[in-house]
């Protein structure tokens, strides 16, 4: 989870709390989900939250948040923002795969040491957390001073009289200054060269133009690498210029809401940015887009469609249009009265949620529905990007009444609860694992197409028509640098995984259809540890069903490895006879091939005369996907098998 320094000193400055003892800060920061990790060697604190809370990652935010603790603010607040002087021109020739751009004019910043210090903490940590490494979003930030806006083309003083252009360069085009650098470079010299430039040179790797922003003078930055010297920040700087970059325009406005705000709490003045897209060509008509998916609910059919939507049409859905940013006007969520009392379990009076809420930096007025219950129209601040359902908001509720004041109690029904037999069965499962020498897993549901195909050396299924009133599903060509591959239709891991429609992080883009990817993976991130490593999971899987009634259909699998310099089939195979005999059921494990395991050392895994799995020593090739140096030797059945 992210971890942010502040400066507890300032921190109770801007909470206006200049006098709070410092283990009564640390007990209110926890009450907020914020625990203590440590502290630096000057003294800060370094804070542990859960992501959800991006504004919460600089001392500002935080600070925002004490203060509605502690009863200083109340309701929302949204700052103002003044008209735009500045607007970013987005061309037709910006790269397909970074369409969206957005930005803020920042004056009278005050920027000390210290407010630089968390300026530039708030933009890695939005770049880390949002911007998923800059790879979705990145920011840059530059000293306004600096810049020469080209004159707007109409002569209408009521419209923005200072434009810069967000354009596509050629690698080996216009020349720069990089920041930390002396020397002019190109797009192309600063990935190869320079040091900071080769951190973030696999972003661009596939680009045929680099991503530009261009002034009156030229080009001053290249995101989501570096940003030019002529415009760095230093702590003299008065008005800044945000500029942001991304694959997604939602995610790109909210990072930059959440600096905007960070930066009002400094005394900043927000200037708006309008940002123009060109138009586009009617071979990315979002709606031909649509078509395509709807037509073909495949992942490869589906990225296809998405690539057509972006691909020459700049700004995707935008282009051709005009936004003003950044947007900080409040969005609207109606909360049901009873459905707050049920949830947290307590009866409140109107105006005691009423004060709830504004204690939790919100709006609300008091209304009727259409079903005449009664109910209340929340007003919800641009920064707070976790608030996605009503449901967020009686979470607020409960948080400002203080979840440590509620009282406990019988529920109102009239049975006990207990575990299922399916969780006794997998409870038993996991122990006899671990009494057989292997530690306990839980991974991610999900995961990505090249994790569970690719790296084991399977080809990607594709799902070309799925018809659930007939329980039919037609498969297409298995997509993938494997594709090719003559795989067995029965073969464990080789089925059409559900796909996650709106991604996002390309990390997880499905759901997991076998364990062994995920611990495989696991391995991958400790080779650094000692070795034997005996690792095992109970844990859930899924694949395309036509014959479910949500066309996927879930079981539960168990899955181990044995990574060490002598691994074998033989070691595996004397691990699951004995999780065999705990159960009580017949093992047999007749030679298979399977493309994640070598060829002669695999079997499949058979119990009560049904194929069940399949075990093996994991083939080299893989190994070396997973930059893996030592043999491994695993298995993965059913658990129902075990039944």
């Amino acid at each position: 989870m992210p971890v942010v320094e502040i400066d507890p000193d300032e921190l109770r400055t801007m909470a206006s709390q200049p006098d709070l003892p410092e283990d009564e800060l640390v007990e209110d920061l926890f009450a907020l989900g914020l625990e203590l990790e440590g502290r630096t060697e000057e003294g800060d604190l370094e804070l542990e939250f859960a992501p959800d809370r991006l504004d919460r990652l600089s001392v500002e935010g935080i600070a925002r948040s004490l203060r509605y603790q502690y009863g200083e603010d109340r309701g929302a607040y949204v700052p103002s923002v003044s008209d735009p002087t500045w607007t970013i021109e987005v061309e037709a020739d910006v790269p397909d795969q970074r369409p969206y751009v957005t930005g803020v004019v920042l004056r009278d910043v005050s920027l000390d040491a210290d407010a630089l210090e968390s300026l530039i903490q708030l933009q890695e940590k939005l770049h880390a957390t949002m911007g998923r490494s800059r790879a979705k979003g990145a920011i840059g930030v530059h000293d306004l001073t600096m810049l020469k806006g080209a004159p707007a083309a109409t002569e209408d003083t009521a419209e923005p009289t200072k434009t810069v252009r967000y354009t596509g360069v050629a690698p080996d085009g216009d020349t720069f200054v990089p920041l930390d650098s002396d020397e002019e470079m190109t797009p192309g010299d600063a990935v190869e060269r320079h040091h900071m430039a080769r951190e973030y040179a696999d972003l661009v790797a596939d680009y045929d133009r680099m991503p530009a922003i261009y002034d009156d003078l030229g080009l001053f930055s290249f995101p989501p690498v570096i940003n030019g010297r002529r415009t760095e920040v230093t702590a003299d700087s008065r008005d800044l210029f945000v500029e942001l970059t991304g694959t997604d325009q939602w995610t790109i406005d909210h990072m930059c809401t959440i600096l905007a705000y960070a930066m009002d709490a400094r005394g900043a003045t927000v200037e708006g940015v309008r940002v123009e897209y060109a138009a586009g060509t009617s071979s990315g008509d979002p709606s031909v887009a649509d078509e395509q998916r709807s037509s073909s609910p495949g992942s490869q059919a589906r990225q296809d469609a998405d690539a057509l939507e972006d691909a020459e049409y700049a700004g995707g859905e935008y282009a051709g249009g005009t936004l003003e940013r950044p947007d900080l006007s409040l969005s609207q969520k109606t909360v049901v009265h009873e459905r707050i009392e049920s949830v947290i379990g307590v009866d409140f009076d109107p105006e005691e949620v009423l004060d709830l809420l504004a204690r939790s930096g919100l709006d609300a007025e008091q209304v009727e529905t259409d079903a005449g219950e009664l109910a209340y129209d929340v007003g919800i601040p641009a920064y707070r990007v976790d608030v996605l359902h009503p449901r967020d908001v009686i979470d607020d509720v409960g948080r400002a009444f203080g979840f440590n004041d509620l009282e406990a109690s019988y529920p109102d029904v009239s049975t006990v609860g207990g575990r299922h037999e399916r969780s006794r069965h997998e409870r038993a499962v996991r122990d006899t694992l671990v009494g057989i020498g292997f530690e306990d897993m839980l991974n991610f549901h999900m995961t990505s197409e090249a994790e569970a195909f690719e790296r084991m050396g399977l080809p990607i299924p594709q799902v070309e028509s799925i018809d659930l009133q007939a329980d039919e599903l037609v498969m297409g060509e298995s997509a993938g640098e494997h594709a090719e591959r003559d795989v067995p239709a029965d073969a464990v891991g080789n089925v059409p995984a559900p796909t996650i429609a709106t991604p996002y992080s390309e990390d997880y883009t499905i759901l997991r259809p076998w364990l062994l990817p995920s611990l495989l993976q696991v391995l991958a991130g400790n080779t650094h540890r000692e070795y034997p490593q005996d690792l095992a999971e109970v844990g859930f899987v899924a694949r395309v069903d036509a014959t479910e009634p949500t066309g996927v259909a879930e079981h539960r699998s168990i899955a181990a490895v044995l990574a060490r310099h002598d691994a074998s089939y033989e070691d595996a195979r004397g691990r699951l006879q004995a999780l065999a005999n705990a159960f009580d059921v017949d093992l047999a494990t007749p030679a298979t091939e399977h493309p994640s395991f070598i060829d002669g050392r695999a079997a499949d895994v058979v119990i009560d005369d049904e194929v069940v799995g399949v075990i093996g020593e994991v083939d080299p090739a893989v190994l070396v996907e997973h930059d893996l140096e030592v043999p491994v030797a695993g298995f993965e059945l059913r658990r129902d098998a075990l039944e």
